[in-house]
């Protein structure tokens, strides 16, 4: 049984589907105007494990994840680089794709463009109008009446007492009631816009989604998900429409993954310490930071440091080292029964604990050093593929971009005259070579089968 963390009731349950053996999950994805940074990496990793142990228990899933292409900050972005909209965001969904596929992460199994589901938005609309649940301003915006919702807030436990206590809602003369959100933005001049019975303009972000996740999977499907900065007010809002005009429950189970921290810190440009994907893959192999990601419960805050990315470097090649020179591929299911299988499932059936999932694979990895058996191997490897590492060759990951020879060292001759200086008892010119390798960051380990050597 998987138990999950459901943010709607606020606690762990046991997950019971809808239809039997089948998942219908729903994942907010990105703004797609600038490469993605480590939140977004977070939030593809996550939800890319979820939907991996899914389908290892043995789930039929569907998985949708959306791309937002069209909104305020696509348009001033595309005006700034003298471009139209699509050209921009053609070029960021494929450098998000590129982060995404270098990741480990699978593609969804749906990945609609806002764009691609106007004529849903104007029907979700149209039908919200007709239900007393938004009206027309005098600009021809369209907004949703939040008062007329009795369930707002049950997400994100914030009542509209609470909001018009803390003042947070901008007033908009145009709007009936401050905390009303607009569904439908009339054309500016110059904007890309569609038409509507409400005149040309363009959609709100909310109700994208709300749209986007009827149209692929219904009106009641299993999970919705994405990062705990959207609990509010996106989440609500979408809850707000979707259940307002299908008048049924949206999703059965909300999930959401934790923040992003650098050095104990909210990430954020105003503070300078903003990453993208792209720039932290220029120092550390992609398989390291999903490596990292996962080390932490998807739910807890992820701190960000190049201490914690060099932790994840080291643990992982610990993983890599126990199963270098396995040579054997056994072609079979894994072993439910097995004592680290079985524990190893329990951790992810706890509402996917990764952090837990890996301490079992260092076990195992730490029997594996011992018995030195390629069935031990193997399931380290099997194991280890559900949360998407060890996928790559040991030598390739341990040896890094070094080769054997180039223009400065020959490290397998090298190697060589170590072992004639070994047999020749020249001890002092062994250690000189073996220093003198260490100096150029490698490292040397005497094995029954003879010297290898692996990246510092």
């Amino acid at each position: 049984m998987i138990k999950l963390f459901n943010s709607l009731s606020k606690k762990k349950e046991i997950f019971k589907s809808i239809v039997p053996g089948q998942v219908k999950m729903y994942v907010c994805g990105m703004t797609v105007y600038d490469f993605c940074h480590l939140g977004h990496a977070r939030v593809l990793i996550v939800f890319d494990l979820i939907y991996r142990w899914f389908k290892a228990s043995g789930y039929e899933v569907t998985y949708v994840r959306n791309i937002t292409d069209i909104d305020d900050k696509i348009i001033t972005r595309a005006a700034e680089q003298g471009v139209t909209y699509g050209v921009l965001t053609k070029q960021f969904i494929d450098e998000m794709n590129a982060d995404a596929e270098a990741l480990g992460v699978i593609s969804p199994d749906a990945e609609p463009k806002a764009t691609e589901s106007i004529d849903a938005m104007i029907i979700m609309i149209q039908g919200l109008i007709e239900k007393g649940y938004a009206y027309v301003g005098s600009n021809n915006d369209v907004f949703y009446a939040v008062s007329k919702f009795n369930g707002y807030g049950k997400l994100s436990g914030k009542s509209l007492e609470d909001l018009r206590a803390g003042n947070r809602v901008e007033v908009d003369k145009f709007k009936k009631n401050s905390f009303d959100f607009v569904l439908w933005k009339s054309a500016k001049p110059g904007e890309p816009c569609w038409n509507s019975p409400w005149g040309k303009g363009r959609p709100g972000w909310h109700i994208e989604c709300s749209a986007m996740s009827n149209k692929f999977l219904g009106k009641n499907f299993d999970i919705h998900g994405g990062g705990q900065d959207l609990q509010f007010p996106h989440h609500e809002n979408e809850i707000a429409q979707s259940e307002a005009f299908n008048g049924c429950q949206m999703a059965n189970y909300w999930l959401h993954n934790g923040f992003v921290k650098v050095d104990n810190e909210k990430m954020s440009k105003s503070l300078g310490n903003f990453f993208t994907i792209r720039e932290i893959l220029n120092h550390y192999e992609p398989e390291i930071v999903r490596f990292f990601v996962l080390k932490a419960q998807y739910r807890s805050p992820l701190n960000y440091s190049d201490t914690h990315l060099e932790d994840a470097k080291q643990g992982l090649t610990r993983l890599y080292l126990a199963i270098r020179g396995n040579d054997t591929r056994i072609d079979q299911e894994i072993d439910w029964k097995n004592n680290f299988a079985s524990q190893f499932k329990d951790a992810l059936d706890d509402d996917f604990n990764t952090s837990e999932a890996i301490s079992i694979l260092f076990s195992l990895a730490n029997e594996v050093n011992k018995s030195n058996q390629d069935q031990e191997k193997q399931l380290l490897i099997q194991l280890a593929n559900i949360l998407g590492i060890l996928e790559m060759d040991p030598e390739l990951f341990l040896r890094g971009n070094i080769k054997s020879s180039d223009n400065d060292i020959d490290i397998d001759l090298l190697i060589s005259d170590r072992l004639s200086a070994k047999k020749n008892k020249d001890y002092q010119k062994a250690d000189e070579i073996r220093i003198f390798l260490e100096g150029h960051d490698i490292l040397l380990e005497d094995t029954p089968n003879g010297t290898i050597w692996r990246k510092k």
